[in-house]
C-alpha cells in the first residue's frame, strides 16, 4: 500500500522533476517560435518513447506488455500523454509560458476530486490544507494576468482541459495498474501517445515545417532526453509511491519554476505576487510531502 508521505527517493525525484519540468515551459516557448506545435510534441514523444524502451532493453528490463493489459496501456497513454500534450502545447503557443503553466497545474484540484469519486480516497486535513495553499499560490500568481489570459480564451480552455486530462490519467494509474517496470511502461505510453498527435500534425502542419535554428534544436533535445525520458519516468514513479492527492499537490512546485524561468529567460515580469506565491506553494508541497 502506498505511504501518505514521499520517501527520500521520492523527494529527490520531486526536486529534479520540479526543476526540469519547470524549466521546460520557457524552453517550449522558444521551440514553438520555429517548430509547429503538434510536430514538436509528437516527434519528442516518439523519439523519447523509443529511447526509453531501448534503455530498458539494454538494462535487461523486460519491455513486453503483459497479456491482456494493452488496453490499459492505451487508456493511460490517451489521458496522460496524448490529451495533456496536445492541449498544453496549443495553450503554451497562445499564452505566456509561466501563466500557461499555472493553468495546467490546476490539475491537483481535478485529480483530488476524481480520486474521491472513483478511488474512494479520503482526504486528510494536511492534504486539504496543502491543496488550499497551493491553489492560493496559483491565484496570487495569476493576479493581473487574468485580463490578459481572457484575451486568449482558446489558450485558457486548452490548458484547463489539458489539466483535466492529466488528472484523469493520474487517477487511472491507480485504478488500472499495469504489471510491468516503470521505465518500460513509460516508454510504451509515450510511443502510443505520440501517434495520434503525429497523425494530426502531418495534414495540419507539414506546410509550416522549416529547418529550425540551433536554439530550437537544443530545446527539442532537452525535451526528448530530459522533459520526456527522465521526467515522465520520475513522475510515474512518484504516482506509484503515494496516493493521488499527495503526488498531485507535490507537483505544484513545477509551475513556480516555470514562472521563474519565464522571468529569467523570457523577460516576463517579477513582482510581489511571485514572492508570496512561492511561500504558499512551498508550504503546500511541504504539507503533503514532508514528515513531521
Amino acid at each position: 500500500m502506498a505511504s501518505d508521505r514521499l520517501p527520500r527517493q521520492g523527494l529527490l525525484l520531486l526536486a529534479a522533476l520540479s526543476l526540469f519540468w519547470g524549466a521546460n515551459w520557457p524552453v517550449m516557448k522558444m521551440v514553438l517560435s520555429e517548430v509547429p506545435p503538434l510536430y514538436f510534441r509528437s516527434c519528442c514523444l516518439l523519439l523519447g518513447g523509443v529511447g526509453m524502451l531501448a534503455l530498458a532493453r539494454l538494462s535487461g528490463i523486460p519491455i513486453k506488455v503483459p497479456s491482456g493489459q494493452w488496453s490499459r496501456v492505451l487508456w493511460l497513454a490517451v489521458f496522460n500523454i496524448s490529451g495533456w500534450n496536445a492541449l498544453v502545447i496549443i495553450g503554451v503557443s497562445l499564452l505566456p509560458s509561466g501563466r500557461a503553466a499555472l493553468l495546467g497545474y490546476t490539475m491537483p484540484l481535478w485529480s483530488m476530486l476524481l480520486s474521491v469519486v472513483f478511488l474512494g480516497d479520503r482526504l486528510s486535513g494536511r492534504t486539504v490544507l496543502g491543496l488550499l495553499l497551493g491553489l492560493a499560490g496559483i491565484v496570487v500568481l495569476m493576479g493581473g494576468s487574468v485580463e490578459g489570459m481572457l484575451q486568449a480564451p482558446l489558450g485558457v480552455l486548452c490548458m484547463i482541459l489539458g489539466a483535466w486530462s492529466w488528472a484523469t490519467g493520474v487517477v487511472l494509474f491507480k485504478r488500472i495498474p499495469v504489471a510491468m517496470p516503470t521505465s518500460a511502461l513509460t516508454g510504451w505510453m509515450m510511443l502510443a501517445g505520440s501517434l495520434p498527435l503525429l497523425a494530426l500534425a502531418i495534414p495540419l502542419e507539414t506546410s509550416r515545417l522549416v529547418v529550425p535554428g540551433t536554439g530550437p534544436i537544443l530545446g527539442m533535445l532537452y525535451n526528448i532526453l530530459v522533459a520526456f525520458m527522465f521526467c515522465y519516468w520520475a513522475w510515474n514513479r512518484i504516482v506509484q509511491m503515494v496516493p493521488v492527492a499527495v503526488s498531485s499537490v507535490s507537483s505544484l512546485s513545477t509551475p513556480l519554476i516555470g514562472v521563474l524561468g519565464g522571468v529569467l529567460f523570457l523577460g516576463e515580469p517579477l513582482g510581489w505576487q511571485e514572492i508570496v506565491a512561492s511561500l504558499l506553494i512551498l508550504g503546500a508541497v511541504g504539507s503533503v510531502s514532508l514528515r513531521r
